[in-house]
């Protein structure tokens, strides 16, 4: 079933009037920093004529939903309430826009009261349905200290993380350092196997070298007992060869080259 268009007319004009409640408070606040706050203004005037014009509308309706007998009278009385309160509203909000009065933390509370949309004959107001139970009923007072006590447990909790941020970071620096230094350790290590390769080449090179000499003898007869070169033969040599190291008794011939 949809909703009665007197409703849907009521519901429009809180959304005006709290609309028109925020740019007061941002008016006032682009004065107290020195701001320039003439279009707001202007934009606060037609607002303020439309929302009057609009509870004369509302009122009109009653009336003749009323007179025609289309709404119950209970229900004729609680919209009569309605736009009662509605009137209240518009007539602080002039007072505040002149600068009559200040913001006081009642405009919230009478904004809230009332609602449309009837469900057994109980008044739901659209901001209802979308405040918290935290802040329902609190003044602006209060809800101001409740969101300063949020942020301050925020703020706790972001430099406990800072707090663990840090501690990371100097646990990498840490890491890098002892990096650097493996990386120092194994430059060294790798400086130390390149010294030892090149002498173990060197080695290698004069071990070959001593081979080719000793293969380049043409005349090594092979001891027959052992099968060694002659000049490897274990075997005592003759006074007469011992100073012919290619000498194999054994074979008893010695190099003649």
């Amino acid at each position: 079933m949809s909703q009665d268009t007197w409703l849907q007319n009521y519901d429009a004009t809180c959304r005006l009037a709290q609309e028109i409640a925020e740019n007061i408070h941002e008016r006032n606040r682009e004065q107290k920093t020195g701001g320039n706050p003439a279009k707001i203004n202007m934009t606060l005037r037609a607002s303020l004529q439309k929302l009057k014009q609009s509870i004369a509308q509302l009122k009109d309706s009653l009336l003749r939903a009323s007179s025609s007998r289309r709404i119950m009278q209970s229900e004729a009385d609680r919209r009569q309430n309605l736009i009662d309160d509605l009137l209240t509203r518009e007539k602080q909000l002039n007072a505040t826009f002149k600068g009559d009065i200040t913001e006081p933390a009642p405009f919230r509370s009478t904004l809230m009261a009332g609602g449309a949309g009837a469900n057994d004959g109980v008044s739901v107001n659209p901001w209802l349905i979308n405040e918290s139970e935290e802040t329902r009923g609190l003044t602006f007072g209060e809800i101001k200290q409740q969101q300063q006590r949020i942020i301050e447990v925020q703020d706790a909790g972001l430099d406990a993380l800072a707090a663990v941020i840090s501690r990371q970071k100097i646990m990498g620096q840490e890491i890098g350092n002892e990096l650097d230094e493996q990386n120092e350790i194994i430059d060294d290590l790798s400086h130390l196997v390149d010294k030892t390769d090149g002498r173990i080449r060197n080695e290698t090179r004069r071990v070959q070298l001593v081979e080719k000499k000793s293969a380049s003898c043409a005349c090594a007869p092979t001891c027959p007992s052992i099968g060694l070169p002659g000049f490897l033969c274990p075997l005592p040599r003759r006074r007469s060869d011992q100073g012919n190291p290619r000498h194999c008794p054994a074979a008893g011939t010695s190099c003649r080259a």
